[in-house]
C-alpha cells in the first residue's frame, strides 16, 4: 500500500495490478499484487530483493515535500513541479497533497498520463506541433471540462497552428498559452522582446485562443561560474517580468490571472525572488515555479546547486537525497577494482556518474559508509567499475556478494530507467512500489 498522501489522484488501479516475474529490482517467481510489496517483509540491506534496485528514501522525500512547501509559502509563490523528472503517479499525488498547484508536463503523451490517474491541470512547458499531439491534448479538453491545460508558443507559426485545431474543433473554453522566452543560441524560445510581444499580440488576437502569461527557462544559464549565473539569471527572469507588464500594459491577457513562470531545479529562489514584487497589473499574478528534481534532489550536480541555494537563504538544511541504486559486488578481478551490478541501463550518467556511498555484507546493522576516494569511474550497459581507496578496511573487504549502495546525479535520467521502483524507510524496509511511466 502507499503511504504518501494521495493527492486526490486515483491510484487503486497501481494497487490492484499483478506484478510478473522479471520486474527489475524484484525477488518475485509468480504473480504478486502490487499492493502486497509492503507485506512482504523485504529488506534491502539483508538482500532480499533483486539486485540492482532502485531506492526512494520515504523520509528523505516528506522532508522534501515539506521543505518545499514551506519555500513556496515563504515567498508567495506558486509550484506546478516538472513530472517529466520522475513520471510517477504516486509521487505527483504526493506533490498536490503537498500544496502544488499543477503539474508540469514536457509532451502530449505524459499530459495523457497524468490526466488518466486524475491530475486536473497540467503545465505543458513546451511547444504543441505535431499534429495528433495537439488533437490529443484538445480532445482531452473537450472530454473533461474540468481539466485545465496551458501550453507555450514561440512563433507566428505555432500561433497559427494552435488557432487552425482550434477552429476546426471548437473548445468550450479558449486554450491558454503562455509566450516562451528564449535564449540566444538555445532551445525554444522567442529571442527578442519585440519577438514575444508580436507571438503575445497574435495570440490575443486569434479565436480559441487566450494569452495567460510569459515564460522562460533559466536552467540554460547553468554554468560553473555561480557569481555570473546568479546575474544571468536575475536579468532573464526580470526580463519576463517586464514582458508581461508590457503585454499587460497592451491589454493583451485574457486570463484571470497572468502567469509568470520559470524555475528549474537549480536557482528556483532567484526565480521566486525576481517574481515577488510583481504588483500593480490589471490582474492578479501568479508566479509559477516548475522544479522538478527538488523531490528527490541527488548526490552530484543537484547536491552542489542546492548547497549554493542553502547558502543564498541561509535558513539551515535543504533538500535531501532521496534516491539511491543498490547493487552487488559481481567481481573482484583486481586489487583496487570491483565489478558492480549495475550500469548504463540502471542509473544516469550524462552528468556525473553515481556515487558510491555505502558497503554492506548482506544481513542485519547499518551500513559502512564508503570513504571519498572511491569512485565509479566506468559504466557498461550492466557494469560499473568501482575504484577504491588503497589501505582503507572497509574496501579491502569489499567482496563478491557485497551491496554497494550508489547516489546518483541528475535524477530525471535515473527514473526513466525503472518501471518500478521500491519505497523504503531509513533501516531500508520495503514499504511500498512506485511506478514510472516514460
Amino acid at each position: 500500500m502507499f503511504t504518501l498522501n494521495r493527492g486526490g489522484l486515483t491510484l487503486s488501479s497501481l494497487d490492484e495490478q499483478l506484478l510478473h516475474p522479471g520486474v527489475k529490482g524484484l525477488p518475485i517467481t509468480e504473480p504478486l499484487r502490487q499492493g502486497a510489496i509492503g507485506v512482504q517483509g523485504w529488506n534491502v540491506l539483508r538482500a532480499d530483493t533483486s539486485f540492482p534496485v532502485a531506492v526512494l528514501k520515504t523520509s528523505a522525500l516528506r522532508h522534501n515535500l515539506e521543505w518545499m512547501r514551506a519555500f513556496c509559502d515563504r515567498y508567495g509563490a506558486t509550484l506546478a513541479p516538472h513530472g517529466k523528472t520522475t513520471m510517477s503517479p504516486q509521487l505527483f499525488g504526493a506533490q498536490l497533497a503537498n500544496g502544488a498547484w499543477g503539474i508540469t508536463l514536457a509532451t502530449a503523451t505524459q499530459v495523457q498520463v497524468a490526466h488518466r490517474f486524475g491530475v486536473r491541470r497540467v503545465l505543458l512547458a513546451n511547444q504543441l506541433v505535431a499534429q495528433a499531439d495537439i488533437n490529443s491534448v484538445l480532445d482531452l479538453m473537450r472530454g473533461d471540462p474540468d481539466f485545465e491545460v496551458f501550453a507555450l508558443v514561440d512563433s507566428l507559426d505555432g500561433v497559427a497552428r494552435l488557432g487552425k485545431a482550434v477552429a476546426a474543433h471548437p473548445l468550450a473554453r479558449p486554450l491558454p498559452l503562455l509566450v516562451e522566452l528564449g535564449l540566444p543560441g538555445k532551445r525554444a524560445g522567442c529571442r527578442s522582446a519585440e519577438e514575444v510581444m508580436q507571438v503575445a499580440r497574435a495570440v490575443a488576437a486569434a479565436p480559441g485562443l487566450q494569452l495567460a502569461g510569459i515564460e522562460g527557462y533559466e536552467g540554460l544559464l547553468v554554468s560553473n561560474d555561480r557569481e555570473a549565473d546568479v546575474r544571468a539569471v536575475e536579468a532573464f527572469v526580470g526580463r519576463i517580468a517586464q514582458l508581461a507588464r508590457a503585454a499587460d500594459a497592451e491589454d493583451l491577457f485574457g486570463s484571470a490571472e497572468i502567469l509568470v513562470s520559470a524555475g528549474g531545479s537549480a536557482y528556483f529562489d532567484l526565480v521566486a525572488r525576481g517574481f515577488g514584487g510583481m504588483r500593480g497589473l490589471s490582474r492578479p499574478v501568479r508566479p509559477v515555479l516548475r522544479s522538478g528534481c527538488y523531490l528527490t534532489s541527488d548526490h552530484g550536480s543537484y547536491q552542489r546547486l542546492i548547497g549554493a541555494l542553502d547558502e543564498r537563504e541561509e535558513r539551515g538544511p535543504g533538500l535531501l537525497p532521496a534516491l539511491e541504486v543498490w547493487s552487488m559486488v559481481q567481481s573482484r578481478p583486481e586489487p583496487g577494482l570491483a565489478i558492480l551490478t549495475m550500469g548504463k541501463r540502471d542509473a544516469s550518467y550524462d552528468v556525473d556518474l553515481p556515487v558510491p556511498l555505502y558497503a554492506h555484507r548482506p544481513g542485519p546493522g547499518a551500513p559502512s559508509a564508503l570513504p571519498e576516494g572511491c569512485r565509479i569511474v566506468k559504466m557498461n550497459d550492466q557494469h560499473a567499475y568501482l575504484q577504491l581507496a588503497e589501505g582503507d578496511p572497509v574496501c579491502d573487504a569489499l567482496a563478491v556478494g557485497d551491496l554497494v549502495g550508489c547516489g546518483i546525479s541528475h535524477p530525471c535520467t535515473t527514473f526513466d530507467k525503472w518501471a518500478l521502483l521500491l519505497a523504503v524507510d531509513d533501516a531500508y524496509n520495503v514499504h511500498h512500489g512506485v511506478n514510472t511511466f516514460f
